[in-house]
């Protein structure tokens, strides 16, 4: 069968593809150790509380409502009003419902964003998505309808104590010409939990505005919601930022519901493409989320109960590797929000694309770091020795997945 140029870029084998399919085999494989995928954890009192609103939403005719019909191209009313109520009250932002437009999943909202914005131009000319820190999220690597769409940037490194480290944006680096059509980031990142700091948003937001692009930034994990997030940090939104979020991490993936907030411009270009492409968004999730706004549940949520959840969490996945790796070339990127911790093992004589594959063969599934440098100038080696860990496996299987884990690299320094 023949495709067309789009079939044969779209049909590739690609790194978030691969995730996905690690996903699915590891849930569907007794005994696999899960500590690759993005699956958000399934926290008792969230799984609980989402019990509880459904029956409630059921009851009054709530759920059948949403299932049973369709919303505007821009999403459900009910949340769109709500939302922007709430961002008002909280932040001060001088937003309506007309700032904001669903999709059916982040991942939906970037291929929307990156597509919009970046590739081939009206001209003939051919503009990128700059990610100013690179490693960055694996799904954006393939979502660009032309090839060559990212052009990213090395971080500077800065050493901690207790074999740990940060990334921070290299100012001196960036290099913002005629060809970006944007600045994207995602805070906390994926898949480092790195934060920005506020000072590196602002400057980022500066040389966005004075450059006369968007900065896109990947609020997925972050404050107010679902707040999987261990910094003080203010967020932040003007005309020229495009903030995109999600419910997916505060446990409701399967409902696909992502949140952009934007100028009317690009919001008012999301709902056509939501039209074209799908109808309309899904209506659940945001029906679920509009009873959580209205109920004061969803910040309450995030913060009392998320929040500290991964905190935990992310503390023992640290204090365990810490203990089960005791080579000094390994280090852990500081922990700052998501839900993975990334392991760097310096001077490591094979790739982690090979020791994904050892890690594989006894069935703990991680993900290797070498999908996350995309946008590359230059092959960096510090790319092939960084690993993704998700942490919010319950402890058994967080103590046997490091422990092989530790065997494996302790094999590796000592024999390649």
């Amino acid at each position: 069968m023949q495709f067309s140029k789009f079939g044969e870029k779209f049909n590739r084998y690609s790194g978030i593809t691969r995730l996905m399919d690690d996903l699915n085999d590891g849930l569907q494989t007794p005994g696999a150790i899960m500590l690759g995928g993005g699956n958000p954890a399934a926290i008792p009192a969230m799984q609980d509380y989402f019990h509880q609103v459904s029956a409630e939403m059921l009851k009054s005719g709530e759920l059948i409502a949403a299932l049973g019909n369709y919303d505007g191209p821009q999403g459900k009313d009910g949340l769109l009003k709500s939302l922007a109520a709430l961002l008002r009250d909280t932040y001060g932002w001088e937003i309506t419902e007309k700032n904001i437009s669903l999709t059916n999943g982040s991942q939906s909202a970037f291929f929307y964003l990156f597509n919009l914005l970046a590739g081939t131009q009206p001209d003939g000319s051919h503009k990128k998505i700059l990610l100013p820190l690179a490693p960055e999220y694996i799904g954006y690597s393939d979502a660009g309808l032309d090839d060559d769409i990212f052009v990213s940037y090395r971080p500077d490194i800065e050493m901690l104590d207790n074999r740990m480290f940060k990334y921070h944006v290299d100012f001196d680096q960036l290099n913002i010409d005629e060809s970006i059509a944007a600045i994207c980031v995602s805070r906390p990142t994926n898949p480092t939990g790195n934060v920005l700091t506020d000072d590196e948003i602002a400057k980022l937001d500066k040389l966005a505005q004075e450059n006369g692009i968007p900065l896109i930034i990947d609020n997925a994990y972050g404050t107010p919601f679902p707040n999987i997030i261990f910094e003080e940090v203010t967020p932040s939104w003007n005309s020229n930022t495009v903030l995109c979020m999600s419910l997916s991490k505060l446990g409701l993936p399967g409902v696909r519901c992502g949140i952009v907030i934007a100028n009317e411009t690009i919001t008012t270009a999301l709902a056509n493409l939501n039209a074209i492409v799908s109808l309309a968004p899904g209506g659940v999730g945001p029906a679920i989320a509009n009873h959580m706004i209205g109920s004061g549940d969803l910040l309450r949520l995030s913060e009392t109960v998320i929040k500290p959840f991964y905190q935990q969490k992310a503390q023992f996945a640290v204090s365990l590797l810490q203990q089960s790796i005791t080579d000094s070339r390994f280090r852990i990127h500081k922990p700052e929000g998501a839900m993975f911790l990334w392991l760097w093992f310096d001077q490591l004589p094979i790739s982690t694309m090979a020791l994904y594959s050892r890690l594989k063969a006894r069935g703990v599934l991680i993900v290797p770091g070498e999908y996350f440098f995309f946008g590359q100038k230059a092959s960096w080696q510090h790319a092939h020795q960084c690993l993704r860990m998700n942490y919010v496996q319950d402890e058994s299987q967080m103590r046997d997945g490091i422990a092989i884990i530790a065997e494996e690299i302790i094999k590796a320094y000592a024999n390649g």
